[in-house]
């Protein structure tokens, strides 16, 4: 339980850098169109800090965290979200800062951030299995 609300921490400490983060640039730089930005600090809250916190929660009572699927969760799922949450931050200073990306940067960025939605929600689908496998001790 505790290396999971240890993660939930380290998710917390994230999601405010990144809301303290999107508050001061764009303060910084006049900006007050939306933003990319301004989702990191969200996405770091819920799918990082919440979702641990209910693991742990999960993990006083069942035998979860002792599954090969949730196992594989969060491996994947720890890999997944900072990825995720750098091509946010990547994508919301160039918006901010107007910079003029090639149509290959765009794209790159875009299929990173795809493929690493696509991570999470395979992520996602093993953390529900391990759910469904889980017994009351």
């Amino acid at each position: 339980m505790k290396k999971y609300i240890n993660t939930a921490f380290i998710y917390l400490i994230a999601s405010l850098s990144a809301g303290v983060f999107y508050r001061e640039f764009t303060k910084l730089n006049d900006f007050t169109a939306p933003t990319v930005l301004s989702v990191s600090h969200v996405h770091l809250f819920v799918l990082g800090t919440v979702l641990f916190l209910i693991i742990a929660l999960f993990t006083i009572s069942t035998d979860l965290d002792k599954h090969k699927s949730f196992k594989q969760f969060y491996i994947l799922y720890n890999i997944a979200l900072p990825l995720m949450i750098v091509t946010f931050i990547i994508k919301g200073i160039v918006q901010v800062l107007k910079i003029d990306l090639s149509y290959q940067y765009t794209m790159a960025l875009a299929g990173i951030a795809g493929v690493t939605h696509i991570m999470m929600a395979t992520a996602l689908i093993a953390l529900f299995i391990a759910f469904r496998k889980t017994q009351k001790r």
